[in-house]
């Protein structure tokens, strides 16, 4: 018998991806260049050179039956100790080989990484909004994720709605900063608050509660905005990276998770994500793919087209009306729709070949989400479908 509980999924598939596809249909009818589509966090530049040589200089060099054998269950050593000191380097942190552990992006870190800290029944606290895909990723290890209301105004963590949800079934608090959809990054004064309430916590309820942080935009952070690097603020922090954003390399599926050496069971945790992986059937992302990451990790693409797009969409828009809290990093904005209804909205946006995505899926009312990976000149060009979009509500 079929399993109804994928079955009822099969109803339920992501707005995010089903806009996409819609996009690229309306595309093939009238041109690409006629659809502004801002509907999938899909990088828009290329990856850095040294990535592309690197991969071809592994072909051309490398032992062939070698390197494309499997790797190790946690991953291939000498990638481990690189990301390790790297981290160090950067963060001024004192990660090891033994606290990293790779993954399939950062989706299979999240995935991983609530697997180790939860049992069924169990509960992990996020902060809207937030990525859709989070349920899922918890609620298929038998864990409750539980949604902690937005603030609107900064979306900056709302404390009085999260202490309020605090209980003693509470294992984890799922994070993501910078964040999808809004682009706000938590400042070092959010963090810092974050962790006194759960080093409180922790004693109160005598158990650890970990921060699972979520961090594939780390490395897209707008100039001057303050953001920090959560484990160098929480000792049981059990950070979730993906290269997807920072080199452009979503559909290689490369990334890890670094297990803070302060956390009492790091290197537990880690060696639990490589049994983790036997009941998934993860088995280790593609040699080659660690390998050559590896070489670039003290580099990223060239991420200042963002910038660029966010100082275009946010000048211009917010002169049509729209209420926007400013991104501080990502690709991602968050403006508030100009009716209540943000599916309604959105498609009205359809009209103008405007591909916007509704904010419910994100866990608030009454706002959009725009995905500006585009070309710059096709976000220029966008500001007119936007024009016709907002003169039907003036």
């Amino acid at each position: 018998m079929l399993n109804q509980h994928f079955i009822d999924m099969c109803g339920q598939k992501s707005v995010i991806r089903e806009l996409f596809m819609y996009g690229k249909e309306r595309a093939a009818e009238i041109g690409y260049e006629n659809v502004f589509d801002y509907s999938l966090g899909n990088p828009s530049v290329a990856p850095p050179q040294s990535f592309t040589d690197e991969m071809i200089k592994l072909l051309q060099e490398s032992e062939p039956v070698s390197l494309h054998g499997y790797s190790p269950t946690l991953g291939i050593d000498s990638v481990r100790e690189a990301i390790a000191k790297s981290l160090n380097d950067r963060f001024d942190m004192n990660y090891e080989k033994k606290d990293i552990f790779m993954t399939s992006g950062a989706a299979g870190a999240i995935a991983h990484a609530a697997r180790a800290v939860t049992v069924p029944g169990d509960e992990i606290i996020t902060f809207a909004p937030f990525f859709p895909e989070y349920r899922p990723y918890i609620e298929e290890t038998g864990a409750k994720l539980k949604i902690v209301p937005a603030d609107i105004s900064s979306f900056q963590i709302n404390f009085d709605a999260f202490l309020d949800m605090l209980n003693e079934k509470v294992m984890a608090v799922l994070i993501n900063s910078p964040n999808n959809p809004s682009g706000i990054v938590y400042s070092t004064e959010t963090i810092d608050k974050l962790a006194m309430i759960l080093t409180e916590k922790e004693e109160e309820y005598g158990h650890p509660i970990y921060i699972i942080s979520d961090e594939p935009y780390r490395e897209i952070v707008f100039n001057g905005c303050d953001a920090p690097f959560v484990a160098a603020h929480y000792n049981n922090t059990l950070t979730c990276y993906s290269f997807s954003k920072s080199l452009s390399l979503p559909g290689e599926r490369i990334g890890y998770i670094a297990v803070n050496p302060a956390c009492g069971d790091s290197a537990l945790i880690v060696d639990m994500c490589g049994q983790i992986s036997r009941g998934t059937g993860h088995n280790c992302p593609p040699s080659i793919i660690q390998l050559a990451v590896s070489k670039c990790l003290y580099e990223t693409s060239d991420l200042s087209v963002y910038e660029e797009n966010k100082n275009i969409l946010y000048t211009e828009l917010t002169k049509l009306g729209f209420e926007i809290v400013e991104p501080g990093g990502t690709f991602y904005m968050f403006p508030k729709s100009l009716e209540p209804d943000a599916v309604a909205f959105c498609n009205k946006a359809k009209d103008f070949d405007l591909i916007i995505v509704p904010s419910d899926s994100f866990g608030v009312p009454g706002h959009f989400r725009i995905s500006y990976c585009i070309p710059t000149e096709k976000v220029k060009r966008s500001i007119a479908a936007f024009e016709k979009l907002a003169a039907l509500y003036n």
